[in-house]
């Protein structure tokens, strides 16, 4: 019994050993710098590592920033642009995680490498490519002018919102589509027959049956691609590089890119950190309740 109990920490040591590195202990850097104060003679934040010295100036600059527009609008548009995209990623992911579940068959290995794939190319490198499809002599308006839909083309990297939304649905589908996957699969086809067996067509039963059983992994994968979007800055800097269409991402980017205001940067990734946090004890809570009613 003693060599099992001591081999189970031993398991858990990399990871524990990872987590304290690589997110601890940057996490910790993060709440000093925060917490620390401006060198007027070098313009630069200072890092007070003694948390019984942290202040809360930075904190201030955020919370007056959020009330006249400068990281507020940025934070409403990062809100409205992530609940588009998780729209949109719904709308394609669902359909596509529900036939490689429901009608993979034999291909079914074949469909999730497909859908693996787009991992295996930097996001960075995705987004230059669609750079250049968008552009105004790329090939979504030649095929706009070829089917006579647009005369001059549509200025697609001209700051607009919707070049950012369909940017983000692209970069971060297959987020969404893999956690639905499983759901899916996890499904006991019986109960599809028993709806089918008892009159129920199969828009009833999609409705009334697969959707609700399908609720926790639809929560678990919102969670997992919600997340990185709301810290995303690659996408509107390379799709739009306006400030019309910035988010939160982009003023945390411009935030610690100078030393004099890194402090409101930190504060600004605490902020962000605690509603995703919020967010994230909603959707825990939900999945709770549906596997407490389910049981």
């Amino acid at each position: 019994m003693s060599s099992r109990r001591r081999l189970w920490p031993l398991l858990a040591l990399p990871g524990t050993l990872w987590n304290l590195l690589l997110f601890a202990v940057p996490f910790y850097g993060v709440l000093a710098l925060a917490g620390g104060h401006d060198d007027l003679l070098f313009n630069r934040r200072v890092p007070e590592w003694n948390p019984l010295r942290w202040n809360g100036d930075a904190y201030s600059a955020v919370w007056h920033g959020l009330g006249n527009g400068i990281y507020g609008d940025p934070f409403v548009r990062t809100c409205i642009y992530v609940a588009l995209a998780m729209v949109g990623c719904f709308l394609i992911g669902y359909p596509v995680a529900y036939y490689v579940a429901r009608y993979g068959g034999r291909h079914r290995a074949l469909l999730l490498g497909l859908l693996l794939a787009p991992f295996w190319i930097s996001y960075l490198m995705r987004m230059l490519a669609w750079v250049n499809l968008l552009q105004d002599d790329g090939y979504v308006n030649d095929i706009l002018r070829v089917l006579h839909l647009s005369v001059h083309g549509v200025q697609w990297l001209d700051a607009r919102w919707y070049t950012v939304v369909l940017g983000l649905v692209y970069g971060y589908v297959p987020f969404l589509v893999l956690p639905l996957f499983v759901a899916l699969d996890r499904i006991d086809g019986r109960l599809l027959d028993a709806s089918r067996d008892l009159g129920v067509g199969p828009t009833r039963t999609f409705l009334h049956v697969t959707l609700p059983l399908s609720r926790q992994g639809m929560l678990a994968a919102a969670a997992i691609t919600a997340l990185p979007m709301f810290g995303d800055y690659y996408t509107n800097t390379l799709l739009s590089g306006s400030p019309r269409t910035n988010m939160i991402g982009n003023q945390i980017q411009s935030a610690v890119r100078d030393a004099s205001t890194r402090g409101i940067g930190a504060a600004l990734v605490l902020s962000l950190t605690a509603f995703l946090l919020v967010a994230m004890a909603w959707s825990l809570r939900s999945t709770s309740r549906d596997q407490g009613v389910a049981a």
